[in-house]
């Protein structure tokens, strides 16, 4: 069972362009259903059938909450010892099976796709949190003293709130993907997927200064990457170093509440589509392949409209 869920990994990676964190996730996944179906006396794929497959979800589901390196981590209170697999975590766990079985068909590993019948959960849509326009005007004020560091982490806040670019996409950007001249840049996000995203004046003018008067001090020679975004030691930023530094960023500027890595970017829709703009540009910039997904802004700009509404309206 391992082979193919080897040659699935495999494929997650090099012909869907998946994230590390999906190929991660699905292939725990798998491995806890190959697992479980050893203890059943099932040693091949072709053995198990739908009723196998329904006989794992309901042990997961009533299950104790997974420890070790496949326990979700998060932070606040912990989960007591008989917390029981969210609607999340199941939702994961079906999809993982339904894409390995339908790649499975598609190869002819398998002669059919059990899977195809299991039902998706209904996931509960966390609403996206995103800064007021006062937080981001104190979290854009240029910090002193200039320093490369002071001068990157400027040119890092202004382009996620003028583009809204993921964190990972933020960290791999390279410099041969900047059109700063033409005010645009090309961006390589989920998937592999490529897009082009406008950049405003003065994310241009903070990238600018950074590269004219801090990235050469922070470029290690023969060591440093052709990334935009530099640390203190001339490397990329890894995923936990650059959401530190986003934060310290956040407390400079008195921002108390909770954020979260995706806060800018969830910004960046908000505020547009507050002003005015067109929901399919907005999908068009985040670089959602459905506008699903980039729909849920709508009711984080319409809650706040009618709170702007009661605020000041005679009749509110």
């Amino acid at each position: 069972m391992q082979a193919l869920i080897e040659e699935f990994g495999q494929y997650l990676r090099h012909e869907r362009g998946q994230s590390e964190h999906t190929q991660k996730a699905y292939s725990s996944i798998l491995n806890r259903f190959a697992d479980w179906a050893g203890a059943q006396q099932l040693a091949r794929w072709n053995a198990v059938e739908l009723s196998h497959l329904l006989g794992y979800l309901k042990h997961q589901r009533n299950s104790e909450t997974p420890t070790g390196d496949d326990a979700p981590k998060k932070r606040g209170r912990p989960r007591s010892d008989s917390a029981k697999l969210s609607t999340e975590s199941l939702y994961l766990e079906i999809a993982a099976l339904k894409a390995f079985y339908r790649f499975c068909v598609q190869e002819q590993f398998l002669p059919s796709n059990i899977a195809e019948n299991l039902t998706l959960p209904r996931r509960w849509k966390r609403l996206p949190k995103a800064l007021t326009d006062a937080e981001i005007e104190k979290l854009l004020r240029p910090i002193e003293p200039v320093t490369p560091a002071t001068l990157c982490d400027h040119a890092m806040l202004e382009l996620c709130y003028a583009s809204g670019l993921r964190l990972a996409e933020l960290r791999g950007l390279r410099l041969e993907q900047l059109r700063l001249d033409a005010g645009f840049i090309h961006v390589i996000g989920k998937g592999n997927k490529e897009r082009i995203v406008p950049v405003g004046r003065r994310a241009v003018e903070a990238i600018e200064r950074y590269l004219e008067h801090g990235r050469g001090k922070l470029v290690k020679t023969g060591k440093s990457p052709g990334n935009v975004f530099l640390t203190s030691r001339g490397t990329a930023f890894a995923a936990v170093t650059l959401w530190s530094r986003i934060k310290k960023r956040c407390g400079f500027a008195g921002i108390e509440r909770n954020i979260t890595p995706h806060m800018l970017r969830h910004s960046f829709a908000t505020h547009l589509l507050e002003h005015g703009a067109d929901l399919r540009v907005i999908q068009e910039l985040l670089g959602h392949s459905s506008i699903a997904t980039t729909e849920v802004y709508t009711h984080v700009a319409g809650k706040r409209l009618k709170a702007i509404h009661q605020q000041y309206h005679p009749r509110g």
